[in-house]
């Protein structure tokens, strides 16, 4: 049996310790964030229901490079979520480095409005 971890391992270790740590609420749900190689997706959770109380992704979006899907994908969130009047949330970056699409994701949200 090898010793060495494959790169999703890895990140479910540190999903783990991440999830731990971070639980949404109805008052401050937790936005959780998860990318493919060629998608983002983010959705606002209720942990204590267990409700995804609103979600995006750019399935729809063709245009424009990663980065600025991921940005244009936080600024939708943001809209979803002050259309179902939240205005706080909990960024749960998934196992991810906060760096690249997720960076630009978070500061989309915060751009739209969101607070962290």
């Amino acid at each position: 049996m090898s010793k060495t971890k494959s790169k999703v391992e890895k990140r479910f270790r540190v999903k783990r310790r991440i999830r731990a740590k971070v639980s949404g609420t109805l008052e401050r749900p937790r936005l959780a964030v998860f990318k493919s190689n060629s998608r983002i997706y983010t959705q606002l959770i209720d942990d204590t229901t267990g409700k995804t109380l609103a979600s995006a992704s750019d399935i729809k979006i063709e245009k424009g490079s990663p980065m600025e899907r991921a940005k244009e994908i936080g600024k939708t969130i943001a809209i979803n979520a002050k259309n179902a009047g939240i205005t706080k949330v909990v960024f749960d970056r998934g196992g991810f480095k906060y760096t690249g699409r997720i960076k630009q994701l978070a500061e989309g949200a915060r751009e739209g409005g969101l607070i962290f």
